[in-house]
C-alpha cells in the first residue's frame, strides 16, 4: 500500500511501522511483514497525531485516513491502540486500552481513533501504569488494519511446548474470556494434550451468537492445522529472539497473525489428565501458578466491585479489562469460563496473583464468604470451612 508523500506524513503504511512512532504492537507486525509473514494490510495513526491533538482528530488526518481505507479492501476494518508502553519485554498491557472490531467507513474509523486515544486515559489503564511504577508520560498510536473474518481464531505461546487455545469465530472471545476454549499442547512435531472447550457463543465481526451444538461438541481446529500454527509459531519466536504470544486468525483455510508479543510471565505447568483434588476441591484450568487463600467473594459485575476488600478470592463467571483495578485487592480468582491465554489470565500472571479459569459452577459452589484455598498449580479450589 503506497500513498502521496504528504499522506504519509500524516499516516504510516503498517509495513514501515517502527515502535518510537507506532508503538510496540505494529513494530512487530511490520517486522513480521519484512520476514514474509500473513499479516492483514493496515496503516497506523502514528503517536504525533494523539500529541498534536487538541480536540480530536484534525480535519486534515481525517482526510487521509478517509484516502487511505479503500486500499485496505471494501470491508470491515480492526481499529487497535498501539501504545508506547503495550508489547513490551516487561509488561503486556494486554487489554488496557481499547480495540475495536468491525468498524466500516471513515466516520466510525475516525471516532474509533478518538475512543482509542481516549482509553489511555482509561481507570484501568491509569491503574495498571500506577501499579507497575510507570513515570513517563505514556503516548499512543493506533492500528487500522484489514478485519479477518475467521472461521477460527485464538491464541498460542510458544516455548519448549508450543501451547494453542481456540474457538470459532473471531478471537476476541478467546481472549476476553466470553468461552472456554478448546486447548492442545504440542512438543516436537506432536501433538501430546488435547481438551475440548466449551464454545457456547462465537463473535462475528460485531455481532455475538450461539454455537451450533454439532460444533460445541468437535474441536475447532484439526490437528493438520495444530501443527502447521505449532511451526509458525516457532518460526515467529526465532526471528523475534524469544517465546511470544501470538493471536492469529484462520479464514478459509488462510492463517493471518494479527499480534505477536514478548511472554512476560511463564505459564503454569502443562495442565495434568485430572488435576489432583481432595474431598469437595473443584477443579479447573491452571491460569497463573501460586496458592491463596481467602474468603471468596463472588461478583456478578461491576455492582458488586465494592462488595470486594483486600485479601478476597475473586469468583465470577468471567473478566474483562474493566475489571483489572480488581486484581490489585484480590488474593486470587476464580472464573468459570475463560482459558489459560485470555486477557484476565496473562494480567493474574503478570501480578503474581494463582488464577484457576473454567471452573464449573464455581459461584454457587462456593458460597460468598467461605474461605477457599486457590492452587494455580494444580488447578484445584477447596472450600476451608472449619
Amino acid at each position: 500500500m503506497h500513498g502521496n508523500r504528504g499522506e504519509w506524513l500524516l499516516l504510516i503504511d503498517l509495513a514501515d511501522a517502527e515502535a518510537a512512532t507506532s508503538g510496540g504492537k505494529a513494530a512487530v507486525l511490520a517486522r513480521l511483514l519484512e520476514a514474509g509473514l500473513p499479516v492483514p494490510p493496515g496503516f497506523v495513526v502514528p503517536a504525533s497525531a494523539y500529541e498534536q491533538a487538541a480536540d480530536g482528530p484534525s480535519a486534515e488526518l481525517a482526510a487521509a485516513i478517509a484516502r487511505a481505507l479503500p486500499r485496505l479492501g471494501d470491508g470491515h476494518v480492526a481499529v487497535r491502540s498501539s501504545a508506547t508502553n503495550e508489547d513490551t519485554a516487561q509488561a503486556t498491557a494486554a487489554g488496557q486500552h481499547d480495540t475495536f472490531l468491525g468498524v466500516r467507513g471513515p466516520d466510525e474509523v475516525i471516532d474509533a481513533v478518538r475512543r482509542c486515544w481516549a482509553s489511555l486515559w482509561s481507570e484501568r489503564a491509569v491503574e495498571y501504569r500506577r501499579r507497575r511504577g510507570d513515570t513517563e508520560s505514556p503516548t499512543i498510536a493506533v492500528l487500522v488494519q484489514r478485519l479477518v473474518d475467521a472461521d477460527v481464531a485464538g491464541v498460542m505461546f510458544t516455548g519448549d511446548d508450543i501451547r494453542l487455545e481456540a474457538s470459532w469465530g473471531l478471537g476476541e472471545s478467546v481472549v476476553s474470556g466470553h468461552v472456554t476454549p478448546d486447548s492442545w499442547v504440542v512438543s516436537g512435531g506432536d501433538i501430546t494434550h488435547r481438551a475440548l472447550g466449551m464454545k457456547k457463543t462465537r463473535i462475528d465481526r460485531t455481532v455475538s451468537r450461539g454455537v451450533e451444538p454439532a460444533d460445541r461438541d468437535r474441536f475447532c481446529l484439526t490437528d493438520d492445522e495444530v501443527t502447521r500454527l505449532a511451526q509458525l509459531g516457532r518460526q515467529i519466536a526465532a526471528l523475534l529472539g524469544g517465546p511470544q504470544d501470538i493471536e492469529w486468525a484462520i479464514a478459509d483455510s488462510r492463517i493471518w497473525i494479527l499480534q505477536s508479543r514478548p511472554v512476560t510471565t511463564a505459564l503454569p505447568a502443562t495442565p495434568p489428565a485430572a488435576a489432583a483434588a481432595e474431598g469437595k476441591a473443584l477443579t479447573g484450568t491452571p491460569g497463573s501458578p501460586g496458592i491463596a487463600t481467602g474468603p471468596a467473594r463472588v461478583v456478578r459485575g461491576p455492582a458488586d466491585f465494592a462488595r470486594v476488600r483486600p485479601g478476597d478470592v475473586l469468583v465470577c463467571r468471567t473478566t474483562d479489562p474493566s475489571w483489572t483495578p480488581l486484581f490489585g485487592v484480590v488474593a486470587a480468582v476464580v472464573t468459570e469460563i475463560g482459558g489459560l491465554l485470555s486477557h484476565a489470565a496473562i494480567v493474574a500472571r503478570e501480578q503474581g496473583l494463582p488464577a484457576v479459569l473454567a471452573v464449573p459452577d464455581a459461584m454457587t459452589a462456593l458460597p460468598d464468604g467461605a474461605p477457599v484455598e486457590v492452587d494455580g498449580n494444580t488447578g484445584s479450589v477447596a472450600r476451608r470451612d472449619s
